[in-house]
């Protein structure tokens, strides 16, 4: 019930902002300011969501020291897909231009906080933590990571190589940031960061997603499993190489810090 009732919340909150913000038509200020607010609304949605079920303060959610959270994770996702991007250029599949639309990338910095934000919440604070908390770290990862990849596969260009790479690359590896980190910043700062150098710095596709061109007039052109094809670089096989590197990086460390919780521990919520 407890589940359910996370998730139901999320879910209204998080459709009611992406509404609002494809109404926004990628105007690049309206975009910005309606992607913060739904990112904001969102957060403090979780938390009164999870004081009410659980009775407790959101740890996983705390202010205090939430700026440097982010900013880590900001720095892992960015280098993240600047070496899958600089794998696909140096193989002569990408290529820059000239300048893009700095108003195209406003639109996707706000677009992408939204995002990153409400699927966190979604996918992490609430899917993985509640069902962790049941069967274990182990199962919960496995489980949470398909279905994040599951969902994508009703996105343009979608197949089911690109559902299991975003499982791979995106799934296991933020469920894995969690489980490190104990907090939901670090995979949000990744996950926004992942996602905004794809479109709103490189001008590629984002899960197979229409949106304005970003900062660099860039464009792929070469075999699908080197690029991702229409879907974008999250296809491509240099992204999943990069997720299974730093999701094991992730659980090498979770594992130092003995935060990762066996199923023999995992207690039984109501």
């Amino acid at each position: 019930m407890r589940l359910v009732k996370q998730l139901l919340l999320i879910i209204v909150v998080s459709f009611a902002g992406s509404t609002a913000v494809g109404l926004a038509g990628w105007n690049p200020p309206l975009t910005l300011v309606l992607g913060i607010a739904c990112a904001v609304l969102a957060v403090f949605a979780y938390r009164w969501v999870v004081r009410k079920t659980e009775r407790r303060e959101p740890q996983e959610l705390a202010f205090a020291g939430a700026p440097m959270a982010v900013v880590r994770g900001v720095l892992i996702g960015l280098a993240m897909f600047g070496a899958v991007i600089a794998n696909i250029w140096f193989l002569g599949d990408y290529e820059v231009k000239g300048i893009g639309s700095p108003g195209g990338a406003v639109a996707i910095l706000g677009f992408m906080i939204a995002v990153a934000v409400t699927e966190e919440l979604l996918f992490r604070g609430v899917l993985f933590r509640v069902v962790e908390e049941r069967i274990g770290t182990w199962l919960s990862l496995t489980i949470s990571g398909l279905v994040f990849g599951l969902v994508h596969i009703i996105n343009p260009g979608a197949t089911l190589w690109s559902s299991l790479a975003i499982a791979i690359e995106a799934g296991f590896m933020l469920a894995a940031a969690y489980v490190a980190t104990r907090n939901l910043w670090v995979p949000i700062g990744v996950h926004f960061a992942w996602n905004f150098a794809q479109g709103g710095i490189f001008s590629t596709s984002v899960s197979g997603a229409d949106a304005p061109q970003g900062l660099l007039d860039g464009e792929t052109n070469g075999p699908a499993i080197i690029t991702g094809g229409d879907f974008g670089p999250e296809a491509s096989a240099y992204s999943v190489l990069a997720g299974v590197v730093v999701t094991a990086a992730f659980l090498w460390l979770a594992k130092r810090r003995g935060t990762i919780m066996p199923r023999r521990t995992a207690t039984l919520v109501a």
